[in-house]
């Protein structure tokens, strides 16, 4: 995970290793396994997960590889996790977390209207580009042998992408003058939705070589015009 929430510090990989204090007569000191902190494992799961669906034909892991990459037991995750689908969970709930908390600043800086859309999308893309493994969540490709619940959260969280941005997109076209705001809005609101997960989209399948930022602001006159 490129971007771990603020208040969690990234997790190293697999259990610290530490020396323990030298025993009488000079010998060496034996290296001892010390347990992860609260949570810290947990971290180190998501982060794993992440890095593994950046990988090519990553789209179905499971949960035998994803400890092998830990060097831990499946048990050791069941831990941690109820169900592989509740570490899925756990990857969605930092997406949603980390962009909305980007949306709502974007939206108390800066006023309703064209350019709030504009900046609410790019970050939308960028966090995309920063995060690829994440991108495969996003887009639904990690899901499709999953829960069909998570496909459904991701969806929601593409309404909800889509409703800050009716909102924004309707207050720009009052202020140009459109005799009908709410449907002009909304129009534009659901065809930058399209193109914003279209992007993504593009980026898992190029393996992570299209960014989905490319010629963004060109992209983007083509639905909001400046």
């Amino acid at each position: 995970m490129h971007e771990p929430p603020a208040e969690q510090a990234p997790a190293e990989l697999g259990d610290i290793e530490d020396a323990a204090p030298a025993p009488e007569g000079g010998a060496k000191p034996a290296k001892v396994r010390k347990r992860p902190k609260p949570g810290e494992r947990r971290v180190q799961i998501l982060q794993t997960l992440a890095q593994m669906l950046e990988q090519p034909g990553a789209e179905r892991i499971t949960t035998a590889a994803l400890a092998s990459r830990l060097s831990v037991s499946e048990a050791a995750l069941y831990r941690h996790f109820a169900s592989k689908a509740q570490m899925f969970e756990g990857l969605i709930e930092f997406i949603e977390s980390s962009v909305f908390t980007l949306v709502n600043q974007v939206v108390e800086r800066e006023p309703a209207g064209a350019q709030q859309a504009a900046k609410i999308l790019a970050l939308v893309l960028q966090f995309g580009e920063k995060n690829p493994g994440m991108v495969r969540v996003m887009v639904g490709d990690a899901l499709v042998f999953e829960n069909e619940r998570l496909i459904a959260r991701m969806n929601q969280f593409f309404d909800r992408v889509e409703s800050q941005l009716r909102q924004s997109l309707r207050a720009a076209a009052e202020a140009s003058g459109s005799m009908q705001p709410t449907v002009d809005g909304n129009a534009q609101a659901s065809a930058l939705t399209s193109f914003a997960i279209g992007r993504l989209q593009r980026y898992a399948r190029s393996g992570f070589k299209r960014s989905p930022t490319e010629h963004l602001e060109a992209g983007l006159r083509l639905f909001v015009p400046a």
